[in-house]
């Protein structure tokens, strides 16, 4: 399945140190100029060094125009369901829409408990999952009062934000979470920064289809958002990935037709750039990245396109 250019995103995984707050803010703000679509924070509360995930995202939206943010992925056990949407429906009718959910079911719990949250079983915290993102889309979008009888959320006739739910992408791994997506999420990001080549990616994929389809979904509305780290350089590469298959990098020229190629022949819909190293790029490569990487493949797939 192609997508048409307007429905791929290509983004930057950010800073989100306390001391990087103004790297971050000079990053955003060049991304906005140069014409990126979001910025990607991780979500660790129990680490204190680190700047709350949606405090940044707000306060970043209140300094760029057309820039949207999203929690790669929101910390949903420290963040419960109800407020989480409220949260969620400000930013977006403060910013114009410019916010993406991105939702996990919790991975490190044992910090996670550490915050005083109540443990749950990996099979039960993907349960509470799935029912925090239907709530979350029920308490949005307007309508009469909403009552809710979960088993770990309970609401009682509260009304929703008169505001669309921003779209929900998932970072499911496991076969019960990714079930979860295809039921109820809007987009996918691969675990463990796998791409549309990978084993994860083609055993995992299929899972959330069937689930969609069972639900009378298309599953084809689900997108696939890829977090995808590499060097950029200035010559090209002999291999642009190593022997176990994952992407190094290469030239401007590398980039642009393996990421043509992820979207016309895998059906890819967005790219979140990461350093090689899993973090933040340079200010150089996210440069390259936004001025010339990005405006060559969405020429390439208008091309595609015809």
């Amino acid at each position: 399945m192609a997508m048409s250019v307007a429905q791929v995103t290509f983004g930057f995984g950010a800073h989100s140190g306390i001391d990087d707050g103004p790297e971050l803010l000079r990053m955003a703000q060049q991304a906005d100029r140069d014409g990126l679509d979001l910025f990607s924070l991780s979500d660790h509360p129990y680490l204190g060094g680190r700047l709350d995930a949606y405090a940044t995202i707000g306060f970043v939206l209140g300094c760029t125009q057309r820039l949207s943010g999203f929690a790669n992925v929101t910390n949903l056990p420290t963040r419960p369901a109800p407020m989480l949407a409220r949260m969620v429906t400000s930013l977006s009718a403060l910013s114009g829409g410019r916010v993406v959910l991105g939702m996990g079911a919790g991975g490190l719990w044992d910090r996670i408990s550490d915050m005083g949250v109540p443990r749950l079983s990996p099979a039960n915290a993907v349960d509470a999952f799935e029912e925090a993102i239907s709530l979350v889309k029920m308490l949005s979008g307007g309508g009469p009062p909403v009552t809710y009888r979960g088993r770990y959320y309970q609401v009682d006739q509260i009304e929703p934000a008169p505001v669309a739910a921003p779209p929900v992408w998932t970072g499911s791994v496991g076969p019960k979470s990714l079930a979860a997506t295809g039921r109820v999420a809007d987009g996918w990001i691969p675990g463990h920064a796998a791409d549309w080549l990978s084993e994860r990616y083609r055993t995992s994929r299929p899972i959330i289809d069937e689930a969609a389809a069972a639900a009378g979904r298309d599953p084809r509305e689900i997108r696939t958002v890829f977090n995808f780290p590499g060097r950029i350089t200035d010559r090209p590469l002999a291999a642009t990935r190593a022997d176990d298959g994952r992407w190094i990098g290469g030239s401007v020229d590398q980039w642009v037709e393996e990421l043509t190629g992820a979207v016309v022949e895998h059906g890819a819909s967005g790219f979140t750039l990461f350093s090689p190293n899993g973090g933040t790029q340079d200010v150089v490569s996210l440069g390259r990245w936004a001025s010339e990487i990005v405006p060559a493949v969405r020429e390439a797939i208008v091309k595609e396109h015809g």
